[in-house]
């Protein structure tokens, strides 16, 4: 038997590739004995892995072509553990060429390895640590000395600086007004509580005298369980981050300053201005009470103006002051139950005039039941009075203006519907802001600063309610729909009321599903729909959509088809797919218009594909037509 190498184990193969012979060095580093594998295939000192792909015969194929084989790999002892090896497979042949058989040699580098791998991983760290701006340190308090890693001196500015300091050298590295806190959490820190992290956010000085701020996060850890605890930990350079939250947080400040500057203006104008109303107010009483030789027409036409103006002014004002008051939060609510019918009929006789004026035709379509809810009567009252007051400035004269109520599951709905200007889209989004208007024409006949909407939101919410628009553009007209919870109702049927004064809701009342996931347009589709005269219910989610419809199955489903975890194509054809929907209605309200979109919701099973925003009318059309 060959001499035993410690360091090297050495050993030879038959031509299949069963040790034959097996040295001291090998048995010491593969852990089998001699008598155990002499007689073994060389696979027995693979892993599993490598004998799944059969690397064993692999390599002695390609020490039989090639003549030699070299590998580095991990390879496994008797007990299962691994080591690093580096192999060299030698082929031995006779004279004539014929395979005699093989010779292997073997090295453990697994402690070169492992090396090889701290290296690699303290210049992987080395290298986050320099991108994040950070570097780490340890404190052991028994020593009282503070360990840092080597760039972090660097972070302040210095070089050539020892890697190990005392504490009292480590605390002259934080700004004098942190120092207090900074001894006191780590004299605080409980080493008998190791799972504590220590975290705090500090500044530390530079060698220049300026400072940066740091976030440090450390915590407890041990060696082994007879050593000492040490707190480890990293800071993390965050001086560009805390100079932005600081700039940002004065620009908020700031912003909020003037908000409130821009709340103290407006009350004061409002008030100011009333200082000058008043006595050109009574001026143009007197005028109307002075007879003037040959010019009574003449002064009674100018007092009659001045009046009107005055009148507006006021307006103005009262809508300034309320606006101010709302904002800033300081409008005080009297809530009483109070009847909406009359609501309705104190603000019509309240824009009367503005109608005569405009020679409008303001028609009532009112619940003939009992509609009560719980509100202060000015501010309802004005809600009203705002939304006519913008139908009759926004519609033509000879314009229609109609005002209905509808009790609908422990709500009521209140709209205004004119036939006049309509809303742009730029403008529908903003309607309800300070300020907001459409655009005048050069004569500024509208008039307004673009306040009453903003207060009917403001109000409306305050009362616990919620308001909307739809318009089908400009020239089209606008609908304004108030919903306000019930305080005490009595429900009727819809029949039909023998005076003709409410609205008539369609043949058939279908049930419909709207499945959207956007919350505000599945709402404002929902609620317009209601107001049609329909069912409605909402779901947000596909899934949901389809295990109600099993149980609940609706006429008519109105689809999104840009939904979460199942499009609206997947889901309409698995309501055609199931029995209780096979032979319902399905509507595609989708954002996806093109010619091939549209082919493909077909084909998915939809009998209509509408693109939004949807035409109200088309789709009440559709509807009209399936409830008969």
């Amino acid at each position: 038997m060959m001499e035993d190498i410690k360091e090297v184990a050495v050993f030879f193969m038959n031509a299949e590739g069963v040790i034959t012979v097996w040295n001291r060095s090998a048995q010491d580093m593969k852990g089998y004995p001699a008598e155990e594998a002499i007689g073994s295939h060389l696979r027995l000192l693979y892993t599993e892995p490598d004998r799944e792909r059969q690397w064993a015969e692999h390599n002695l194929r390609e020490a039989s072509r090639s003549g030699f084989y070299r590998e580095e790999t991990w390879r496994r002892r008797k007990d299962g553990t691994l080591f690093w090896a580096r192999i060299a497979l030698t082929a031995l042949r006779d004279s004539s060429g014929k395979l005699l058989g093989y010779s292997k040699v073997t090295v453990d580098l697994t402690d070169h390895k492992l090396l090889e791998r701290c290296v690699k991983e303290r210049e992987e760290t080395r290298r986050i640590l320099s991108t994040a701006n950070a570097a780490l340190w340890t404190w052991d308090p028994e020593s009282e000395r503070v360990e840092v890693s080597a760039n972090f001196h660097g972070l302040l500015g210095y070089e050539d600086t020892p890697d190990s300091m005392t504490f009292a050298q480590w605390m002259e590295l934080f700004h004098p007004l942190d120092k207090p806190m900074v001894e006191e959490k780590f004299r605080k820190t409980d080493v008998s509580r190791p799972g504590v992290p220590l975290v705090m956010e500090v500044r530390m000085c530079k060698k220049d005298g300026t400072h940066r701020w740091f976030h440090a996060h450390a915590d407890w850890f041990r060696e082994s369980a007879g050593k000492p605890f040490v707190l480890s930990g990293v800071n993390v350079d965050i001086h560009d981050l805390k100079i932005a939250e600081d700039e940002l947080r004065r620009a908020v400040a700031k912003l909020r300053e003037a908000d409130a500057r821009k709340d103290e203006f407006l009350a004061m104008l409002a008030h100011e201005l009333r200082n000058p109303l008043a006595p050109i107010r009574s001026a143009a009483e007197l005028l109307k009470l002075m007879k003037f030789q040959g010019a009574d027409d003449r002064v009674r036409q100018t007092s009659e103006i001045i009046a009107r103006q005055v009148d507006h002014m006021t307006s103005l004002v009262d809508d300034l002051l309320d606006v101010s008051r709302v904002t800033r939060g300081l409008a005080k609510l009297d809530k009483v139950p109070l009847d909406l019918t009359l609501i309705v009929m104190d603000a019509v006789e309240q824009v009367d005039p503005l109608v005569r004026t405009r020679r409008h035709h303001l028609g009532l379509q009112l619940w003939p039941g009992d509609v009560t809810v719980v509100g202060d009567q000015k501010r309802l009252v004005q809600v009203v009075a705002n939304l006519l007051n913008n139908a009759a400035k926004y519609t033509p004269e000879g314009g229609n203006i109609v005002v209905s109520t509808e009790v609908r599951e422990g709500e009521v709905l209140l709209s205004v519907v004119d036939n006049g200007i309509g809303i742009d889209p730029e403008l529908s989004a903003r309607v309800f802001e300070l300020f907001a208007q459409a655009k005048r024409s050069p004569d500024r006949s509208s008039g307004g600063l673009g306040l009453g909407l903003a207060l009917v939101k403001s109000l409306v919410e305050l009362h616990g309610g919620t308001v909307m628009c739809v318009s089908e553009g400009g020239g089209k007209g606008s609908r304004f729909t108030v919903c306000l919870p019930l305080a005490s109702a009595t429900r009727q049927d819809a029949a039909e009321d023998p005076s003709g004064d409410h609205m008539t809701g369609p043949d058939k009342a279908l049930r419909i599903l709207v499945v959207d996931d956007n919350v505000d347009a599945a709402q404002m589709l929902a609620m317009f729909l209601k107001v049609s005269g329909y069912h409605v219910d909402v779901e947000l989610d596909p899934l949901r959509a389809l295990e109600r419809s099993r149980i609940s199955p609706p006429d008519v489903f109105l689809l999104d088809i840009g939904l979460p975890e199942m499009d609206g194509n997947e889901l309409a054809r698995r309501l055609r797919a199931q029995p209780e929907t096979e032979n319902a209605l399905l509507v595609a309200v989708t954002g996806y218009g093109y010619a091939h979109d549209r082919e493909k919701s077909l084909a998915s099973g939809f009998d209509h594909h509408f693109v939004k925003p949807v035409d109200p009318s088309k789709l009440l059309s559709l509807l009209s037509e399936e409830s008969k």
